[in-house]
């Protein structure tokens, strides 16, 4: 069953929006209420379907953390370096960490209108590759340690998933179909296709711009490749880059709910007035049904390799095994 359609009882309900996860209140800002405050103790005790939602998408979080704790805190501390994917707002208190491939893009734009202070004020007027140079934005890990500590502590902290297959299947098709990606096709895919193309022919080789979608797979399920570097932020893990089990993720947001959990995240902040989340219609979009096709031509133990991979996302973030997988 989808989490959108178990609605709690009144009783649970009212215990849900009054839980707090810090024991006490947290401090007001410039005379105003946090965006934590908003979402945790709202002024009106609105039991709404949404706020319950999300409550539900923390826990789903928190218990898939709990019964995978060997393999998801392999490591106890982070450092730094993992913190590079969360983006802060200092003046509405937000923190948002970013996965490539799930309206990163967009809400990169919003981040820069939200911490602009006034730079920007039409986020879909920010060209894509803008929202892309890292100094337009602060990211947690530029900070000391008891100031990342007290971000993390009192700011509302909120992340945005995407159905594990179709994301891959996504970055796939943006990174190695697409002409352009010259620089994906000569640090990635020459090196796909030396290892994994039998009697590859001199030109695939250096050009590295023809890499075929099992080839890709393959590539990721290699034990070699996650050995000799980490996985490209395209294809990496949500677990792995924005570490849900280690810190407490106070929003969870879904790229088949975008526009209202998007929307719900603005309304916590108190912009929702003037910002709205950016909406389009693009054809281009990678949908279930061109990811099963995709999957038509991945064996079976390549599949069951490749869903190992992925896992603690799918379990994580409450997606069911696709129907089109042929798992071992």
């Amino acid at each position: 069953m989808s989490l959108g359609t178990q609605t709690p009882s009144g009783r649970q309900a009212l215990k849900i929006m009054r839980r707090n996860p810090f024991g006490v209140d947290i401090c007001c800002r410039k005379g105003s209420r946090s965006p934590l405050q908003e979402l945790y103790n709202p002024i009106q005790l609105e039991l709404s379907n949404t706020a319950i939602l999300h409550q539900m998408r923390r826990d789903q979080v928190t218990d898939t953390c709990r019964a995978n704790s060997a393999m998801s805190r392999k490591r106890r501390v982070l450092t730094p370096n993992d913190l590079k994917h969360l983006v802060v707002d200092e003046d509405h208190e937000l923190i948002y960490c970013y996965v490539p491939k799930v309206a990163c893009t967009n809400w990169k734009r919003l981040m820069m209108v939200l911490s602009g202070r006034g730079k920007y004020s039409d986020p879909m007027e920010i060209p894509a590759n803008e929202a892309h140079v890292s100094a337009n934005l602060k990211t947690l890990n530029q900070y000391s340690i008891p100031e990342i500590n007290h971000r993390l502590k009192s700011y509302m902290k909120f992340l945005f998933v995407r159905e594990p297959f179709e994301r891959l299947v996504s970055a796939y098709r943006n990174k190695f179909t697409q002409k352009y990606n010259t620089s994906f096709h000569k640090r990635y895919g020459t090196k796909i296709i030396r290892r994994q193309r039998k009697n590859a022919t001199q030109e695939a080789l250096r050009k590295g711009d023809d890499v075929k979608f099992e080839e890709f797979v393959a590539y990721l399920i290699d034990p070699h490749t996650q050995r000799e570097e980490p996985f490209n932020e395209h294809w990496q893990t949500v677990y792995s880059l924005c570490h849900p089990c280690h810190i407490h993720y106070d929003l969870v947001g879904k790229y088949e709910t975008l526009e209202e959990d998007s929307n719900y995240v603005l309304r916590l902040a108190g912009v929702s007035g003037y910002l709205k989340f950016p909406t389009y219609a693009k054809s281009t979009r990678t949908t279930d049904e061109m990811t099963t096709e995709f999957f038509q031509n991945i064996s079976a133990e390549h599949q069951t390799q490749l869903y190992e991979v992925y896992k603690l996302d799918f379990l994580m973030f409450n997606y069911s095994v696709p129907n089109y997988l042929k798992l071992d």
